[in-house]
């Protein structure tokens, strides 16, 4: 998270405070400023441009899977149908060379 960006919250925190504490409010500015700071270096973020690199690679990544599937779904709808032929064919010869021989 951007500096500036933990700053503006710090500083809405301390806006945030009774009147009694505005006379600390300066420390417990940077207080809050660290407690922030500490708190997001912790998790496991990633900057908005990692995030839109990935995007777009997850993006490509879709399109390329999804015309592998239609070119799969086009090859197993043409080959049942040309092995029942060849079935067929060999089936037809077979009976036709036995006929012959008898």
């Amino acid at each position: 998270m951007a500096k500036e960006t933990i700053d503006k919250l710090a500083k809405a925190l301390a806006e945030t405070l009774p009147e009694g504490l505005r006379s600390v409010r300066e420390d417990l500015e940077k207080n809050f400023r660290s407690v922030l700071q500490g708190g997001i270096g912790k998790l496991d973020l990633v900057t908005r441009e990692e995030f839109e690199v990935q995007q777009a690679v997850l993006a490509r990544t879709r399109e390329k899977l999804d015309a592998l599937e239609s070119r799969l779904a086009g090859i197993e709808t043409k080959k049942p149908a040309k092995k029942k032929t060849a079935k067929k064919k060999s089936a037809k010869k077979k009976t036709a060379s036995k006929s012959k021989t008898e």
